[in-house]
């Protein structure tokens, strides 16, 4: 629920006049002849004139291509229909990141740029190595030009599929920008490829792990594949492990060092593929079901970065980034996007708790790092921990934090601003997903950040709430203040081009016509409308989206509608010194007449749900919220069920305890840990609400 009472204002920029958005914003006023004023008129703008908007962004962004558009997309296309954007423009993913405009001058960029090829592309850091792996652009550039060239030299062409399965290194990324070079599509998790790069070992929470059987299980599984070509073990170590014992699995310096790669010819020229290319698979954290194999468009995705990166959260070559990230997160690719700024990256592969809860803080302070990313799990346990970043190190470099992955609660906002990190930087709440490899929901520098929500929506994405009431397929806004289904009422430039295996293929046809999986994803909803499945209300005052929970999860006791991140803001605040995680589910059987709201605890190691914390829990619900929030039951989990993410998985704990079948995703991390929850299907026979059982 939130409050329509003006929220606390934490931050403002200090000079608006100063930052991109702000110049573009007057560049697009004195070409089209418009007063835009603030951010809202620049939106407004941006989703009611999309062909224009586009094409000046393009314009803008000095992307690296060949060829012209003569229109930028058929705006009166229906969304569901995926048309295509700026047809007859080429480009390379590759070629736009080595050679940025921030590493050197893309008009000539194959001449030597002197000290400034020395700049540092890269730095990578090891949990538990105290050694830093510093790459320049330039060896940035001879390094995945050697890899291109091999990866060539063993018949790999345009369309072919790569995957990489690796940690944040500097190898994966390697692999990533090589594929691309050539205009093959990459992916960090696929059934269907040409190559395949695996770590031989993995270290995380202080534990190493020898991955050489799960390569061996990834080879017996990929024999299906009849186009499955090698799998190059990549060392995690110096010392590479041996893995001549296994069949189809080549050395990582094997691959490099053969003589077509050695002795060959030049690197291949890049293979510039049209704008609405596929370059990108991408997998979905869903829990039910297989997971979404979404395909991004290198065109599209090139543009969207662009725009959010230098406009959205001021990243230029200036700027140092540091994402936590997994390979498996669209946040991998998201980092790797920097570099289309110029920016440096430090990459960190490991726990963000090892070898204490300080090791990335301490990083920020080590690298001067201006643009850290994180979630709102890490910083409500350094909070809980009162480890308070700026009272142990010097981060007065820092501009930007960014968080996604859930809500995040109002008390962490001013946990970053109280206590966190100095007043100067701004907190950038974002919220969008692996199926636009973007967001909806974003922070920009020219309104303020206020307690709550994400400062606003992405420019040219044309996004609604509708009434998630409604049992029509033709959805109706809702009024500001009011919750709902977030929407996308028209298309915009980073939606996927199709998924792979899905009924529409990869033809020019309609992308998601009804009966593909793509339609069922996001247009069954509502008619020529994209329901992200989200439930969201946008503040009446500040303008700022609230994410509430996943709209297939909201809670509906006795009518009442709510996300279950409003329970779960009132257990961080309260209750986080003893319950270190929760899950909010509602139970509707069908004999039951009504839902009832079922809470469940993940308690801190060596504390117990008893019946005095339970009535606290309650009673502190009733009181944030209303006394239509508070849970009928209450219970002590003994394991949180996640995705491979991380992610608190919500819709199978639904369906499990309300009796329904469920058909479980590969994405689980711990599927095991839901077989707790089918003895509540049952609840009445259990006895206490506060049961431990």
């Amino acid at each position: 629920m939130v409050d329509h009472a003006m929220p606390r204002k934490l931050w403002e920029h200090k000079d608006i006049q100063s930052t991109e958005m702000y110049r573009f914003m007057q560049d697009i006023n004195a070409a089209q002849g418009t007063k835009i004023e603030n951010f809202h008129g620049l939106y407004e703008y941006s989703i009611r004139n999309r062909s224009t908007f586009y094409a000046q962004l393009f314009d803008w962004a000095n992307i690296i291509h060949e060829g012209s558009y003569s229109t930028v997309v058929d705006e009166a296309a229906p969304i569901d229909s995926v048309p295509h954007w700026f047809s007859g423009v080429r480009l390379n993913w590759a070629e736009n990141i080595i050679y940025s405009r921030g590493a050197s001058d893309a008009k000539d960029y194959n001449g030597v740029r002197g000290k400034e090829n020395e700049k540092t592309a890269i730095t990578a850091i090891r949990e538990g190595n105290t050694d830093k792996c510093n790459i320049s652009w330039s060896e940035l550039r001879h390094d995945v030009s050697r890899l291109a060239t091999a990866l060539s030299a063993r018949g790999l062409q345009e369309g072919d599929r790569v995957v990489a399965i690796g940690a944040n290194s500097y190898s994966t990324m390697l692999v990533f920008l090589a594929t691309t070079w050539l205009g093959a599509i990459f992916t960090s998790a696929s059934t269907d490829m040409g190559f395949a790069f695996f770590d031989d070992a993995a270290v995380y929470n202080g534990r190493t792990w020898d991955l050489r059987e799960k390569m061996t299980g990834t080879i017996n599984g990929l024999r299906i594949c009849s186009n499955f070509s090698k799998l190059i073990a990549i060392p995690r170590f110096d010392q590479p492990l041996d893995v001549s014992s296994i069949a189809e699995a080549e050395t990582w310096s094997s691959f490099l060092g053969s003589s077509a790669a050695t002795h060959g010819p030049k690197a291949p020229p890049f293979a510039r593929i049209p704008f609405h290319a596929p370059f990108l698979i991408c997998y979905s954290s869903g829990t039910t079901g297989i997971p979404k194999a979404i395909v991004h468009t290198v065109g599209g995705l090139i543009l969207n970065v662009t725009k959010e990166e230098r406009l959205h959260h001021r990243t230029s070559a200036d700027t140092i980034a540091l994402q936590f990230t997994t390979t498996s997160w669209i946040m991998y690719v998201l980092q790797v996007a920097g570099l289309l700024m110029g920016a440096r990256l430090v990459l960190y592969d490991g726990s963000p708790m090892l070898p204490d809860k300080k090791v990335l803080v301490e990083i920020l302070d080590e690298q001067r790092v201006t643009k850290f990313g994180t979630s709102p799990r890490w910083l409500s346990e350094l909070a809980v921990s009162h480890v308070n970043p700026r009272d142990i190190v010097n981060l007065d470099s820092v501009q930007v934090v960014t968080s996604t992955g859930m809500p995040l609660a109002d008390h962490l906002f001013e946990w970053v601003y109280d206590a966190a990190f100095p007043p100067h930087v701004q907190l950038i709440n974002m919220s969008g997903g692996t199926d636009i490899a973007g967001c909806f929901g974003t922070g920009n520098p020219l309104t303020p950040v206020f307690v709550g929500g994400a400062q606003g929506p992405s420019l040219g994405v044309p996004i609604a709430i509708y009434d998630a009431s409604s049992s029509g397929s033709v959805g109706s806004p809702v009024a500001l203040g009011t919750s709902g289904e977030l929407v996308a009422t028209a298309a915009f430039v980073n939606m996927p081009c199709f998924f792979w295996g899905d009924s529409a293929g990869s033809s020019p046809a309609p992308a998601a016509p009804p009966g593909s999986r793509y339609h069922s994803s996001y247009f069954a909803r509502f008619d020529h409308v994209w329901t992200h499945g989200d439930f969201c209300i946008i503040h009446p005052k500040t303008r700022n989206i609230h994410f509430m929970g996943r709209a297939d999860g909201v809670l509906n006791p006795s009518g009442v509608r709510f996300g279950s991140s409003e329970i779960y803001a009132v257990i961080d605040a309260y209750f986080s010194d003893r319950i270190t995680d929760s899950l909010c589910v509602g139970q509707r059987r069908r004999t039951d007449l009504d839902e009832s709201v079922m809470l469940f605890v993940l308690m801190r190691n060596g504390q117990t749900l008893r019946k005095n914390l339970v009535k606290d829990i309650k009673a502190a619900i009733a009181k944030e919220l209303s006394k239509r929030h508070v849970p009928k039951y209450i219970f002590e989990m003994p394991e949180l069920p996640i995705t491979v993410n991380h992610k608190k998985v919500e819709l199978p704990v639904k369906q499990i305890v309300s009796g329904q079948p469920v058909q479980l995703s590969g994405t689980l991390l711990n599927p095991r840990s839901l077989e707790y929850f089918r003895q509540f299907v049952q609840v009445e026979k259990l006895g206490s609400s506060s049961s431990k059982l």
